[in-house]
């Protein structure tokens, strides 16, 4: 299912660019199987989505195993392989490990107003305890197209007020592109713009995490942290919601203010 020629190919140049360690995998699933997986994502209208709206993000997911039609499961289980997570522990030097619960990850679906600010994702997880390392998103919307933004932007850090500083990359959504990047280095990432849409487009990804033993520096965060956009720095209502969003506790009442 995996191309794994093109996977190891891109790993080679992973960590080559900043602003913290990425690389990009063009053509990561086998062709045929990356249209029977976009197939297989439900209507955005569809009751089993979980629905985040607020004035930080704005879209659908799933990450029930049940939900998965075959192929979709199929693919969500060879990223849990060995063939993966050996490639990856290589790649950053320790043992990588997965959740099988997928956390945070599964289809993930925007549509019109589609929007996720730049944020840190949650450091330690909530149950397992160990530390998020690595994501994998694979974009499969072949209707999507750039002039509809969306793209994934990655920022620099801002040390002393702990923000994103510049937007130093832009990765189109292109349909079966992949994006794998670490986590833990002040890795801001978000949508740079949010979604410019007809009607009945949407951009559409899977996401899969993986994690390590907590390093001694690992942040202890549980939820992932928002930042403003720059026009919204001064706004009461989405600061709220950003610290409601970054903790455990409080989370549930930030995803649909």
């Amino acid at each position: 299912m995996i191309n794994f020629d093109n996977f190891d190919s891109a790993l080679k140049k992973y960590g080559h660019d900043g602003p913290f360690d990425h690389c990009v995998i063009d053509g990561f699933f086998e062709q045929d199987f990356a249209k029977l997986l976009e197939s297989e994502m439900p209507d955005y209208d569809h009751d089993d989505w979980y629905v985040y709206r607020n004035s930080i993000e704005n879209k659908k997911t799933q990450n029930s195993w049940e939900k998965f039609p075959s192929a979709t499961y199929r693919a969500f289980a060879e990223l849990q392989s060995a063939a993966v997570t050996d490639r990856l522990a290589r790649l950053i030097g320790a043992p990588i490990y997965v959740d099988h619960g997928l956390h945070g990850g599964g289809w993930h679906i925007h549509g019109v107003g589609g929007n996720l600010n730049p944020h840190f994702d949650y450091s330690i997880h909530p149950k397992l305890k160990l530390e998020r390392v690595l994501n994998i998103i694979v974009y499969i919307s072949s209707a999507l197209d750039p002039k509809h933004g969306g793209a994934l932007g990655l920022w620099s850090h801002d040390e002393e007020k702990n923000l994103p500083k510049d937007l130093v990359r832009e990765v189109d959504p292109v349909f079966n592109r992949a994006v794998l990047f670490n986590t833990t280095q002040n890795s801001w990432h978000g949508m740079s713009s949010p979604l410019t849409v007809e009607e009945g487009i949407y951009r559409k990804s899977l996401a899969i995490y993986y994690l390590r033993d907590p390093a001694p520096s690992a942040d202890a965060r549980g939820r992932a942290l928002f930042a403003p956009r720059v026009e919204q720095r001064e706004d009461s209502e989405v600061l709220e919601t950003i610290r409601l969003r970054a903790n455990v506790s409080t989370s549930g009442q930030a995803y649909r203010r």
